[in-house]
């Protein structure tokens, strides 16, 4: 993995609040993916009127694991979201990974969402319907243009911390209250 400055995998990235665009407003965003030709990731604090369970059913899945009926699937971004994409650790074995890192990997392989509704395993997941998309240099661009904080993930705030207080969380990590932000961008 690069760990050049440039590169944002694996870190978060933080709505500031003069974020124009609708979709990500007041959004922690995981990027699982950064480099040249762009970045991936999902939004992991906007949850949606559907549970789990209701999804499985959707996709015509058994979910036997009751512990994961009624967790909320989550808007992951504005891109595919008639498509679902796991974010889970461990990272595991399964047909379409987008791996992360040693621990966290990013599937959209059905083989994944089987294991989940058999086994109950990975235990730690988030669902979501569409992911985030940035194309090369687009990323760079907004940070420069002051649109996203950025600090490294913390995977506890995404699996332990419930969705309404993740973004919140985060901004802690960096020692910021978000109602202290001003609205307008500046530029140093």
């Amino acid at each position: 993995m690069d760990t050049s400055p440039s590169n944002l995998t694996h870190h978060f990235l933080i709505a500031m609040p003069q974020m124009a665009d609708p979709h990500f407003t007041r959004t922690l965003t995981y990027i699982a993916e950064h480099n040249a030709q762009g970045a991936l990731g999902v939004i992991v604090n906007r949850p949606l009127d559907m549970t789990l369970g209701a999804l499985f059913e959707r996709v015509e899945l058994k979910l036997d694991s009751q512990m994961f009926i009624t967790q909320p699937v989550y808007f992951g971004g504005p891109v595919q979201t008639d498509r679902g994409f796991v974010l889970h650790r461990p990272s595991g074995d399964w047909h379409s990974t987008l791996r992360v890192n040693d621990e966290v990997g990013l599937t959209s392989s059905r083989d994944i969402l089987q294991a989940i509704g058999s086994k109950g395993e990975p235990h730690e997941v988030l669902v979501s319907l569409g992911f985030a998309a940035w194309t090369a240099g687009q990323l760079e661009q907004e940070l420069a243009d002051n649109t996203w904080l950025t600090i490294p993930a913390d995977m506890s705030i995404i699996f332990d911390v419930p969705p309404e207080a993740r973004l919140t969380a985060a901004m802690h990590k960096l020692g910021i209250d978000f109602t202290q932000i001003s609205e307008v961008a500046g530029h140093a």
